[in-house]
């Protein structure tokens, strides 16, 4: 049974306000069913905020989808690490997929937002991920294992310690498709393999999540794997008790 401790919530452009509430509910509610996890909700920029102050006296932590690499100035319609620090953000997402596809975001891009988020005391959740046609052509790790390279070779020890890597298969989010616990046990273990190889001690703490259509009736049989810590969930964290089922499985 692996340490499965890390639930991140990923919203995406979904939600309102009726939604942070009811959802803040439930946790609480549920919360000593998974006590011991740690929980993180990830809502809309424009939903933090509110998020926030439901949460307060929770031990549920605040994360953000995104965030610009740059501190400040003439960036219209971005947001820094310093404006979410000041809503209580402790998580940031970055390089998920369909960020990487529809904003054409590089490695170098999440590379610059992995520097400014952890050199600000903050916690870098780093997507990687093949999709279909990689995965097809066996080059499921080559792709992930540039990605890993480019995306945070440049980060110190220091740093790195403040990192979260999600392996998002690009094939299986929101398809309803699922790699099985084997399939995604395999990557996860060359993953960490690889922050092993390069950052000894370090490497081998970084929590590595799984993404890509967890659901309750999957969540534990992907969480028994050894290498699998956690799960980065889309659509089911809409569903308060679905996401309560899934933060429960992550106990073990």
């Amino acid at each position: 049974m692996s340490n499965a401790s890390l639930v991140i919530a990923n919203w995406k452009m979904n939600g309102n306000r009726a939604l942070t509430r009811t959802m803040s509910e439930v946790l609480r509610d549920n919360q000593a069913d998974f006590n011991g996890v740690k929980v993180v909700i990830c809502p809309p920029f424009t939903l933090l905020a509110e998020m926030a102050g439901h949460i307060y006296y929770d031990e549920i932590a605040l994360g953000a989808q995104n965030v610009s690499e740059h501190e400040s100035g003439a960036h219209t319609g971005e947001i820094s690490v310093a404006m979410l620090q000041e809503l209580g953000v402790e998580y940031v997402l970055l390089g998920h997929s369909e960020r990487r596809a529809e904003q054409q975001e590089s490695d170098q891009v999440v590379a610059a937002k992995a520097a400014a988020v952890t050199q600000a005391g903050l916690t870098a959740v780093v997507c990687v991920g093949e999709d279909k046609s990689q995965r097809e052509a066996d080059k499921t790790w080559s792709v992930i294992k540039a990605q890993l390279e480019n995306s945070l070779a440049s980060l110190s020890a220091k740093q790195m310690a403040r990192v979260v890597v999600a392996y998002e298969p690009v094939w299986a989010i929101g398809t309803g498709e699922t790699a099985s616990p084997a399939q995604a046990q395999e990557v996860h273990a060359k993953i960490r393999g690889w922050l092993v190889e390069n950052y000894q001690q370090v490497g081998a703490k970084v929590p590595l999540l799984y993404g890509g259509s967890v659901k309750a009736n999957n969540a534990e049989s992907l969480f028994s794997e050894a290498d699998i810590n956690g799960g980065l969930i889309g659509g089911a964290s809409l569903k308060g008790d679905e996401f309560s089922a899934i933060c429960r499985a992550a106990k073990g």
